[in-house]
């Protein structure tokens, strides 16, 4: 491609209009329709959370993904091969596990459950026994 010489006054004209004022680009940053798009995932690692503050962490980051419009979201819980609730005779062995718990606190915390569609075991690729996928709803 070969540069122009001798640019006319009227092309002059209308290229210093363009750049002064460029209403005819197409800005995808503020189109409309990508604001209500809802993203497909979001990650979150529990590794290294107690029982109680993965609960307290969970809502946290539901809430989080509801608000900003996450279609699911990825729970790594571990597969409990490491938890020492086998120690505590006053521990459940499975419920002690936060690949267990965390699915029963979010189905017994009534905001929580109002915003689920569904809470499975990840496929073998997203985890597989050491990872939920919880669905959430479109609201």
């Amino acid at each position: 491609m070969t540069k122009k010489k001798g640019l006319s006054q009227e092309d002059q004209r209308v290229w210093e209009n363009y750049t002064n004022n460029p209403s005819g680009i197409y800005d995808k940053e503020n189109n409309i329709s990508n604001i209500n798009q809802r993203k497909e995932r979001f990650r979150f690692d529990l590794h290294g959370y107690t029982l109680e503050n993965a609960n307290h962490k969970i809502k946290e980051v539901i809430k989080y993904c509801v608000e900003n419009r996450y279609k699911e979201l990825l729970i790594i819980t571990g597969k409990g091969n490491h938890s020492t609730s086998e120690k505590d005779a006053y521990v459940s062995k499975q419920l002690g596990k936060l690949k267990h718990s965390v699915p029963e606190f979010i189905r017994s915390d009534e905001e929580l459950s109002k915003v689920i569609i569904s809470i499975n075991i990840a496929k073998k690729i997203d985890g597989g026994d050491g990872a939920l996928i919880i669905k959430l709803k479109n609201l």
